[in-house]
C-alpha cells in the first residue's frame, strides 16, 4: 500500500455520506425556515389587512345600524311628542268640559232669568203695595192661645159702626 492515499474503509464513507446528506437536509431546511419566514411575514400583512377590511366592514355596518337605530329613536319620540300634546288636549278639554256641564246643569237657564226677574219685579211691586196698605205694621203673637196681634195708635179715632176698627200704628 501506498502513503499517499490510506484505504477509506466502509463505515468512513458511509459516515461522510451520511454527514454529507445531513448537510443537505439542513441547507435545505434552513431554505424552507427562510421561505417560511418570509411567508409568515407575508401572512402577517395579510392577516392584518383582512382584519382591517373586515373591522371596516363591521364598524360601517354599526355605523348604519346606529344610524337606524338613531332615526326609529327620533320617531318614536315625535310619536311620543305628539302623543303627549294629544293628552294636554284631551285633558284641556276635559278639564273645561266638566266644570261647563255643571254649571250648565247648576245655573239657571237665560229664560229662567229672565222668568226670575219678571217674578221679583212682581214681588216688589206686591211688596211696596203691602208697605203701603201696613205692611209696616208691627205684628206680634199675644195671649195665652198665641193669637195675632197688632200695634195701634191710640191717639186715632176708631172707625167702623161699633168702632172696633183701629188704625195701625205708624200709618
Amino acid at each position: 500500500m501506498s502513503d499517499i492515499a490510506a484505504p477509506i474503509d466502509d463505515a468512513t464513507m458511509k459516515f461522510g455520506l451520511l454527514m454529507e446528506s445531513a448537510q443537505a437536509h439542513q441547507k435545505m431546511a434552513e431554505t424552507h425556515l427562510e421561505q417560511l419566514r418570509a411567508h409568515t411575514e407575508d401572512l402577517d400583512g395579510v392577516v392584518r389587512e383582512e382584519i382591517r377590511r373586515t373591522l371596516v366592514e363591521e364598524l360601517a355596518e354599526l355605523t348604519a345600524e346606529s344610524s337606524r337605530a338613531a332615526g326609529a329613536l327620533r320617531r318614536m319620540k315625535r310619536a311620543a311628542g305628539l302623543r303627549g300634546v294629544l293628552w294636554a288636549v284631551a285633558l284641556a278639554m276635559l278639564a273645561t268640559a266638566i266644570p261647563a256641564a255643571f254649571m250648565h246643569w247648576i245655573l239657571p237657564s237665560s229664560s229662567e232669568i229672565d222668568t226670575l226677574r219678571i217674578r221679583r219685579d212682581q214681588l216688589q211691586a206686591s211688596v211696596r203695595k203691602l208697605e203701603q196698605m201696613g205692611g209696616h205694621a208691627e205684628w206680634r203673637h199675644c195671649g195665652e192661645t198665641a193669637r195675632l196681634c197688632v200695634r195701634i195708635d191710640k191717639s186715632a179715632p176708631a172707625y167702623g159702626e161699633k168702632g172696633d176698627y183701629f188704625i195701625v200704628k205708624g200709618y
